[in-house]
């Protein structure tokens, strides 16, 4: 499928080290791409501004997947939300870990399914999953991960309805989350459903544009 589009989309490869693994990730060349000749990102409401978002690795999912490859992982089904290129799903992957990966951009899977070929993994199951939903053939997870989502004021109390509808009675979920966004709302939709919050403080890389950021954890017992 990439490669059929390789004359309209610009791509790049960059190698990423997660702890002892080097990561071949084939991501968009930049943040200025568009590609929607059947409609189906405007159908499912990405505007061509935000439509290339998802074909970059953001300091934050580098973030997670550095997470990712030493969190205690045994007998937990495993679900990234608004994976965009999976790294962290990747990583999982090579964990041996029960991870689903979601996003409801129409190319996320193709590019999962490349970059797993790349990194001669097994394929990671991939769902579509807006927050909206409904969502019936998602199921319910012990742990749910994610990095940089929220962007907008709307999105804090939809990913915590999402939440609520895939999470089980006992469940973690994890967020980087940025200095900016919108984290404080969904702490406050969370909180509400039974979760307390633990955080730790991050600086992403790369060295010459660190910011700060913040790991936030919820738990339900």
């Amino acid at each position: 499928m990439l490669g059929e589009k390789s004359n309209t989309l610009q791509f790049k490869t960059t190698t990423y080290r997660i702890g002892p693994h080097d990561y071949v990730i084939r991501s968009l060349s930049d943040r200025q791409q568009f590609w929607d000749p059947d409609g189906r990102a405007d159908r499912a409401g990405i505007s061509s501004a935000s439509w290339p978002m998802f074909g970059v690795i953001w300091p934050a999912a580098v973030a997670l997947a550095e997470e990712m490859d030493e969190y205690p992982i045994a007998g937990k089904s495993i679900l990234e939300v608004g994976c965009g290129l999976g790294l962290a799903s990747m990583v999982l992957q090579r964990r041996g870990a029960d991870i689903t990966a979601s996003d409801y951009h129409p190319l996320a899977e193709d590019f999962l399914r490349y970059n797993c070929d790349l990194n001669g993994l097994a394929q990671v199951h991939f769902v579509i999953a807006p927050w909206a939903g409904p969502n019936p053939d998602l199921g319910r997870f012990d742990l749910i991960i994610g990095s940089d989502l929220l962007y907008e004021p709307d999105h804090p109390a939809m990913l915590a309805g999402f939440i609520a509808r895939h999470a089980n009675p006992k469940a973690q979920v994890i967020h980087i989350a940025p200095s900016r966004g919108y984290s404080g709302r969904l702490s406050k939709h969370l909180a509400e459903q039974g979760y307390t919050r633990s955080e730790r403080s991050l600086n992403l890389e790369p060295e010459s544009q660190k910011r700060q950021a913040r790991m936030l954890i919820f738990t339900r017992k």
